[in-house]
């Protein structure tokens, strides 16, 4: 395995490949989920839907293809995702009258939908959410990270007014940060994006920010509100208590397969995979080990603690394979197993097993009787260790002293120096495009979002000098 700190790109993509996760295909930028990575999304996406439809929402499915009119319709809009859209021209040999794109985001396609099916305030609210997948043609593609298409959920709702649609905004990024910290163990800093970094066709944009191992941002997650532009442009008007018409308010919000990425960046070390237990496809797996195969009863004491597991619900896996300890112990570390139970003769002798959490060096040895409670436990107290973990390792790596410009280019000059991580800058910033587009020039980093709750509070501008409007975090970002 390549080092995490000497060539980051190289230990993630050999990671995901030993680990089964996906496979490239001949189309570019496109991958095939193999069982295990699309398990992860599929216990991601439970966590998701459990909200949202505790929430009032409900699943639908729109078209992938889009009429290109649609997108004329919303000038931000269309201007934001042209360059990144295929078209398809063509069908059944013959041309078609007008391109029809592979949808980038649905707005444009419920916009219009939304202007035949709200008529009155009783409509109102529509609170929609679809599971689908999405294109958008990236020069620059990383398996999860950033592919050419990829698999996501969009939520799509109307409101009869602004506090109405500003309160799901921010409603929607809660439940992101919420899943995001508690199941995925990412800790995340949520806040508003600038201008330049909003949604294309959005008022305003929101967004949850986790910080990488080597440093670099991932957005792991926006919530969009989109005032009256999308109504004004598709026509969603409702009639209202005093029989006026007037246009719906929207937002729209999303997450998507990145967090796969985001999970691996996080949590990974030297030797593969480290899953926090409520996303891992297995959650334990038990292993025999010694001359178990000369003595039966360590098979039937795993087949009853296997039992025991999959009646409390618990992913199990038992590996009675022809392959050493060894390679197992390392085959299953890889894949980011967070718990392994081993049970060999002199332990089936003790009434006894040796249990190693995949993110801890030292095994404990526990009483059989005991097993099953403390696989629990372990599960529990890993999925807390884990954001704990990275919680610290983010706090290591976010700078808060680096208020100009040229102490940014040193501090990222002097971690490069030293094979170290440069990691976040929290910074204040006047407000004015141009100082944001000249610190990105420079040292490429961008603005990730103006958090809600800064550790601190910047009064200059890391660019210019003058009065800051905003506390914000710059990094280098996927």
């Amino acid at each position: 395995m390549s080092k995490q700190l000497e060539d980051f790109s190289k230990w993630y993509i050999e990671t995901i490949q030993k680990a089964d996760l996906m496979d490239y295909t001949p189309v570019r930028g496109c991958i095939a989920f193999k069982p295990d990575g699309y398990e992860i999304w599929e216990h991601i996406q439970e966590a998701m839907d459990r909200r949202f439809k505790d929430t009032g929402h409900r699943n639908a499915y729109f078209p992938m293809l889009i009429p290109e009119s649609f997108f004329q319709k919303e000038k931000d809009h269309i201007e934001g995702f042209s360059p990144e859209l295929p078209w398809v021209t063509e069908a059944a040999g013959e041309k078609l009258e007008e391109r029809l794109a592979l949808r980038p985001t649905s707005e444009t396609m419920i916009g219009h939908l939304y202007s035949n099916w709200i008529k009155s305030y009783r409509d109102l609210p529509v609170l929609i959410n679809q599971w689908a997948n999405v294109f958008r043609w990236e020069k620059k593609t990383l398996p999860f990270i950033r592919t050419s298409e990829f698999l996501w959920q969009e939520g799509h709702t109307a409101h009869v007014d602004e506090e109405d649609a500003r309160k799901e905004t921010m409603q929607m990024l809660d439940i992101y940060k919420e899943v995001v910290e508690q199941v995925l163990a990412i800790p995340v800093y949520d806040g508003q994006k600038t201008p330049s970094e909003r949604f294309a066709g959005a008022v305003d944009t929101y967004s949850i920010e986790a910080m990488m191992k080597n440093g670099k941002a991932v957005q792991a997650g926006t919530s969009h509100y989109l005032g009256t532009k999308f109504a004004e442009a598709f026509n969603i008007k409702y009639l209202n208590k005093a029989n006026q018409h007037e246009y719906v308010h929207t937002t729209s919000w999303g997450t998507s397969t990145r967090l796969i990425g985001s999970v691996i960046m996080v949590h990974g070390d030297e030797q593969g995979l480290v899953l926090p237990p409520r996303i891992a496809p297995t959650q334990v797996v038990l292993i025999p080990v010694g001359p178990w195969k000369k003595n039966p009863q360590i098979m039937e004491q795993l087949d009853e603690i296997f039992a025991a597991l999959k009646a409390k619900g618990i992913r199990v896996r038992l590996d009675d394979s022809d392959q050493s300890p060894g390679f197992k112990f390392n085959e299953w570390e890889l894949k980011g197993v967070p718990v392994r139970l081993e049970l060999g003769p002199r332990d089936l002798e003790n009434k006894q097993a040796l249990l190693k959490a995949r993110d801890e060096d030292e095994k404990q040895t526990i009483e059989l009787s005991a097993v099953v409670t403390a696989i629990e436990k372990e599960l529990t107290t890993m999925q807390t260790r884990l954001l704990e973990k990275a919680r610290r390792f983010r706090e290591a790596h976010a700078h808060s002293t680096i208020d100009t410009l040229s102490q940014l280019q040193q501090h990222i000059e002097t971690a490069k120096e030293n094979g170290t991580i440069p990691g976040w800058v929290l910074a204040g910033w006047c407000g004015e495009d141009v100082c944001e587009e000249k610190v990105k020039e420079e040292t490429k980093y961008t603005t990730r979002n103006i958090p809600f709750n800064p550790p601190t509070t910047k009064t200059t501008c890391i660019c210019c000098g003058n009065e800051a409007k905003h506390t914000v975090w710059f990094a280098q970002a996927y």
